[in-house]
């Protein structure tokens, strides 16, 4: 199948998973334990009907918004993702780049492949970091500044990965940070040829924004034991109002899944809060980020802007999202799963694939400007959030 005949987020899905060697799509294709809030999280957004209109003037439509003080085409963001760099070469900068022109903001993971460094210099549009809280606060203090440098207008501090959740994909496929390289995964790299060939022609192999930076980190060989110590289980909102002190431009909480956490996070100077459970990939067992996001909304009200984030595989279920109350959302595997079919073609088509039933489904329900949708675009929802 070409790029251009993949229709869904399915289809590209179905693509990459030819393409990408099996570790490395399990990687993105997989929750922690049972997998069940992994699949409550696009279970529960497909559930959420809509209430179509007729006789409505649909001319002059548009899908541009603003997420976190950014002017955008649509209100999606590329969320951040780690290991994004072994769907495909540079896939980080790839990802990048095809968000710049599309027109929406590109955030990049502490555990990405290419770092801070690479992907400004490959792009010409400020993008988002996301930040990991270590027990390094040097190392901490030194990638905020490096974010700083390279002009990232937001930093998307992520609070739900103190530890880190049990995925028995990974465990069997022995990934981790470094993947362990076995007969198996040499094997699967074999299978998947034009994948190394892109891999050889590349520097960006490594983890760019910690090797060579981090203490005592001076290649892959030293990088497992670090991660297994850095990531601090002592996290608390002191540390989080360091970190709001030190960054001179927005900020964005991720990972809130509660009202409580949602008005502590207002309370404690963040410009927007992401509603998500990490892609189910950390408490299996908790709530889908979906069925929550309206008493999140409810609780903070202007405070602070609420993002979405969580088994977004369509347009729908970005509009199902916005008409509960978001005012941005987030796209991890969808553009994962493009990045994997056709590196920054296929990240773009992801994203085309998405605005296109955006537009459409907001069509459908009588309205023509994507700031104007709310709870009225949704049937029955009285009865659904009951």
């Amino acid at each position: 199948m070409r790029l251009d005949q993949a229709l869904t987020i399915a289809d590209l899905k179905d693509m990459a998973r030819a393409r990408v060697p099996r570790m490395f799509f399990d990687y993105a294709d997989s929750g922690s334990w049972t997998e069940g809030t992994y699949r409550a999280n696009s279970d529960d957004l497909g559930s959420i009907l809509f209430e179509q209109r007729v006789a409505v003037d649909l001319s002059n439509r548009t899908t541009r918004s603003e997420m976190a003080g950014r002017d955008v085409s649509m209100p999606v963001a590329l969320a951040p993702t780690g290991l994004t760099g072994m769907q495909h070469a540079d896939g980080e900068i790839l990802g990048a780049r095809a968000a710049a022109r599309f027109g929406v903001p590109f955030t990049l993971s502490t555990m990405s492949i290419c770092s801070i460094e690479a992907v400004a210099a490959a792009t010409d549009a400020p993008f988002w970091f996301q930040l990991y809280v270590m027990r390094d606060l040097d190392f901490v203090d030194n990638l905020i500044e490096r974010a700083d440098a390279a002009g990232c207008d937001a930093l998307v501090l992520t609070l739900d990965l103190q530890i880190l959740g049990q995925r028995h994909k990974d465990i069997r496929n022995g990934l981790g940070a470094p993947p362990k390289l076995g007969l198996s995964s040499f094997l699967q790299m074999a299978s998947r040829p034009r994948w190394c060939v892109d891999m050889l022609r590349t520097r960006n192999r490594s983890f760019g924004n910690i090797v060579g930076h981090a203490k005592n980190v001076s290649d892959l060989s030293s990088l497992s034991s670090w991660t297994a110590e850095q990531f601090d289980p002592e996290l608390n909102w002191g540390k989080i109002a360091r970190i709001r002190n030190k960054w001179p431009r927005k900020l964005i909480l991720k990972g809130i899944m509660n009202a409580d956490d949602a008005r502590m996070a207002a309370e404690n100077g963040a410009d927007a809060i992401v509603v998500s459970n990490h892609g189910g990939r950390q408490l299996d067992g908790a709530p889908s980020s979906i069925s929550v996001l309206q008493s999140i909304v409810d609780a903070v009200g202007d405070r602070v802007e609420v993002h979405f984030d969580g088994g977004i595989s369509s347009g729908q279920d970005v509009l199902r999202a916005l008409a509960l109350g978001a005012k941005g959302t987030y796209i991890g595997r969808s553009w994962l799963y493009g990045l994997g079919a056709g590196g920054e073609a296929g990240v773009r088509r992801a994203l085309e694939i998405i605005r296109n039933e955006l537009d459409l489904t907001m069509a459908f329900c009588g309205e023509r400007d994507i700031r104007n949708v709310g709870r009225h675009i949704l049937h029955s929802v009285a009865e659904q959030a009951a």
